[in-house]
C-alpha cells in the first residue's frame, strides 16, 4: 500500500509540475518579445534578444528546448556572445583588416555563415511543402507499413516479481536453501512482495519490493527469462531459478502476447521519417546541382601546381634509410 501511495505522490507531482511547464511554455509563447531589447553589454557591444534567439538556433534541436531551464546556461551563453561581439568591434577598429590573408578569412567565414542560412532556406521551405502536402505523405507512410509490417512486431512480453539470493554473498548451497525456504513461506501464504523487501539480495527491492515491468525475453539474463516466459498463469511461482546473479523466486503478474502495432501507433513516427527523407533530399538536391553545374570550371595546372609530387624512388631510399638507423 505504502508503494501505492508513493507512486500515486509522485505521477501527482509530475503532473502539477508538466501543468505548471505547460502554462509557462503557453505564456511564453502568447508573449512576442522584443528583439532589439538589450540583454548585456559593456564599452564595445551589446548583445539583444535577437542575438540571444539567433544563437540557440546553432544549438542541437534535442537541447534547445530545455536550454532556457537552466539560469546559468543562459547566463554563460550570454556572456560569450558578449566577449565575441566585443572582440568583432576591437577587430574592425584595429588595422588587423590592413593584412590581406585576414581579410581573406573574414570574407571565406561570412560565406560559410551565408551558406548555412541558404541551406537553412532551403529545409525550411522543404518542411513547408512537406507539411502543406502532410495527407499525400500519410498515404505513403501507410503504404510503407503495409509492406513492412514486421519491423513494427514487438515481442511477448512478460512482468515479474522476484527474490535474489546472490551466490557472491554465498555458497550456492546457501542460496539454494534460503530460495527454498522463500518459496515455502509464499506458498504458505506470505506476501511475495512484502517478502522481496525483506530478504532480496537486489538493491532495487527496498524501492520497487522486487517488481519488473514488462520486458522481452532478450532483456534479462537467459536463465532468469527461460523461467519467467515458462509461467503459464498470472500469480504462478516458479521453483529456486539459478541465474548469473544467484538463486531467483521468480512469480509472474502479467503477459502481453506478440503483436504487430497498428498503423496509428506507428504514423507520427513514419511522418517523422518521411519528413526527414524529404527535407534530407530537397538539401542534398541543392548542393548537388552545384557540385555538377555544367558550368563549373576547374583550372587543372593551377589546381595541380598545389599538389605536393614525391619521386617515389627518392621516397624508398629516404625510408631505406630511416629503418638503417
Amino acid at each position: 500500500m505504502r508503494h501505492i501511495l508513493y507512486r500515486a505522490r509522485a505521477l501527482a507531482q509530475a503532473l502539477a509540475l508538466g501543468a505548471t511547464l505547460a502554462l509557462q511554455a503557453a505564456a511564453f509563447a502568447q508573449s512576442v518579445p522584443d528583439m532589439d531589447e538589450v540583454l548585456v553589454e559593456n564599452r564595445w557591444a551589446k548583445v539583444t534578444r535577437g542575438d540571444y534567439e539567433a544563437e540557440l538556433q546553432r544549438l542541437p534541436a534535442e537541447i534547445r528546448g530545455g536550454f532556457a531551464f537552466s539560469g546559468k546556461r543562459v547566463s554563460e551563453l550570454l556572456v560569450r556572445l558578449l566577449v565575441t561581439k566585443s572582440l568583432a568591434v576591437q577587430a574592425r577598429a584595429s588595422d588587423v583588416y590592413k593584412d590581406a590573408d585576414a581579410r581573406r578569412r573574414r570574407a571565406l567565414e561570412l560565406d560559410r555563415v551565408d551558406a548555412g542560412i541558404m541551406i537553412g532556406k532551403v529545409e525550411d521551405d522543404a518542411a513547408k511543402a512537406f507539411d502543406a502536402r502532410k495527407a499525400q505523405f500519410e498515404a505513403r507512410a501507410r503504404e510503407l507499413y503495409l509492406v513492412s509490417r514486421d519491423r513494427y512486431r514487438v515481442a511477448e512480453q512478460v512482468a515479474a516479481s522476484h527474490i535474489l539470493f546472490d551466490t557472491k554473498k554465498r555458497s550456492k548451497d546457501e542460496a539454494l536453501k534460503l530460495a527454498q525456504d522463500a518459496r515455502a513461506k509464499i506458498a504458505a501464504g506470505a506476501d511475495f512482495n512484502e517478502l522481496a523487501k525483506q530478504v532480496s539480495d537486489d538493491p532495487s527491492a527496498q524501492q520497487n519490493r522486487g517488481q519488473i515491468d514488462f520486458f522481452e525475453k532478450s532483456q534479462m539474463d537467459p536463465a532468469f527469462s527461460a523461467a519467467a516466459f515458462a509461467l503459464k498463469s498470472v500469480g504462478d511461482v516458479s521453483d529456486p531459478v539459478l541465474s548469473s546473479f544467484g538463486y531467483h523466486v521468480i512469480r509472474l503478474d502479467g503477459r502481453h502476447p506478440e503483436r504487430v502495432k497498428t498503423f496509428d501507433e506507428v504514423k507520427e513516427s513514419l511522418l517523422l521519417e518521411e519528413r526527414k527523407k524529404f527535407i534530407d533530399g530537397q538539401r542534398e538536391e541543392t548542393v548537388a546541382a552545384i557540385r555538377n553545374d555544367p558550368f563549373s570550371k576547374m583550372n587543372d595546372s593551377a589546381v595541380g601546381a598545389l599538389v605536393i609530387k614525391v619521386d617515389p624512388e627518392l621516397a624508398r631510399k629516404a625510408t631505406e634509410g630511416s629503418q638503417s638507423k
